[in-house]
Formats: structure tokens, sequence, C-alpha cells
């Protein structure tokens, strides 16, 4: 039997402009067989949540550079809930401190990836279906 072939929205939410790494990640992904749809800068968490529900995503592929992420992300974890989607993982990446890494996985993310994570890393973290490595 094949192996799953996931589907990941990534997508920059917030006013963060910074759209490199989540380009390259999103290029990764794809280039290891996962689908993978970029949403694009300057998205609303509002816009994240609808675009990956009517893409019927797997996961939710986070990056956010803009110190908006203890607001952003929470309120992406929360419309998950409000759409009764919470089957729709999240992680993300970016510059956000180990301590509100943290205090986001509490909440529900699934990984935090920050600056300098081999896209290796990022890639079997989705292959093994988005379990950190213990």
């Amino acid at each position: 039997m094949p192996a799953k072939t996931w589907r990941v929205l990534t997508a920059k939410v917030g006013l963060d402009g910074h759209d490199r790494g989540v380009k390259v990640v999103s290029r990764a992904l794809r280039d290891a067989g996962v689908e993978v749809i970029y949403a694009g800068l300057r998205q609303t968490p509002e816009m994240v949540i609808e675009a990956a529900i009517q893409e019927d995503v797997d996961a939710i592929g986070i990056s956010l550079h803009s110190g908006a992420h203890m607001t952003l992300i929470p309120r992406v974890l929360e419309l998950l809930k409000e759409r009764k989607a919470t089957d729709i993982i999240v992680f993300g990446g970016g510059i956000i401190p180990d301590d509100d890494a943290a205090a986001l996985k509490r909440m529900g993310v699934a990984e935090i990836f920050g600056p300098g994570t081999s896209l290796q890393t990022i890639v079997e973290f989705v292959n093994r279906g988005f379990k950190a490595a213990a």
C-alpha cells in the first residue's frame, strides 16, 4: 500500500513580509512528495483557516517573524475549534523564543521550527505523520 500523500497549507500570517523561509520549506516539502498549497503573504488567521478547510489539508504550516506569534497562532487554533476542524495539525516556524514555542505547543501546536532547522528535519516531521522525533 502506498504511503499517504500529505496535504499541507503553508502561509505567512500577519504583516510579516519575510517569505523566503516559508517558500524554501514549501519547496522542500513539495520535492519530498508532499502536496503543498502556499497561501502567500499577509494572511489573516481567518483566511488561512478558510483556505485550509476548502483545500482539505492535513496540516497548516505557519511562518512568523513579526513577533505576533502569541496572538496569531492561538487565533488559528481557536478558529480551527470554532470550525470543528481540529483534525488539521498546526506547526510553525520563524523567530519564536523557546518559552513561547513551549507555550504554543501546550496550546496544541504540533511543532515549532526555529532558525537553522534543517529542511530534512521538517520533511521527516511531516513524513512521520506530524510527530516530532523523540
